[in-house]
């Protein structure tokens, strides 16, 4: 049975992010942000530490056991296209933590360097 991707994007994993993750070679800001989420989801660390871009990222990142990923919406996309140097990507991600409910609501910002897009940062709305 074909598994469908974490992500939402309505094709299945291997269609979609499992391939960016192993490749590490998304085409858009927002493919890598969609491939992000899905590492989170199957607990891929060293996919988002090595697509943090490298001033930025932690030394090192400590995934909560109890974190389960419900889903992900993309509200805009700025950019972020074959071709440009940099991108944003706003999203929704819920999530469930010893069974209680949350929103992760950010603004994400991601550069094209050599030709690989990295995560840089992100704000968070009040909204």
């Amino acid at each position: 049975m074909m598994q469908p991707c974490p992500c939402g994007s309505g094709e299945t994993l291997e269609e979609c992010c499992a391939p960016i993750i192993r490749d590490q070679s998304a085409p858009t800001a927002e493919a890598l942000m969609r491939s992000r989420y899905t590492a989170y989801v199957l607990r891929e660390e060293q996919y988002l530490m090595d697509t943090w871009h490298p001033d930025k990222r932690p030394r090192t990142l400590m995934l909560d056991d109890q974190q389960r990923w419900l889903g992900l919406r993309i509200k805009r996309t700025e950019d972020g296209q074959p071709g440009d140097d940099a991108g944003l990507v706003e999203f929704v991600a819920r999530y469930k933590i010893a069974g209680r409910g949350f929103r992760l609501h950010e603004v994400s910002r991601f550069l094209c360097i050599n030709g690989k897009w990295l995560y840089v940062d992100g704000d968070f709305p009040e909204n």
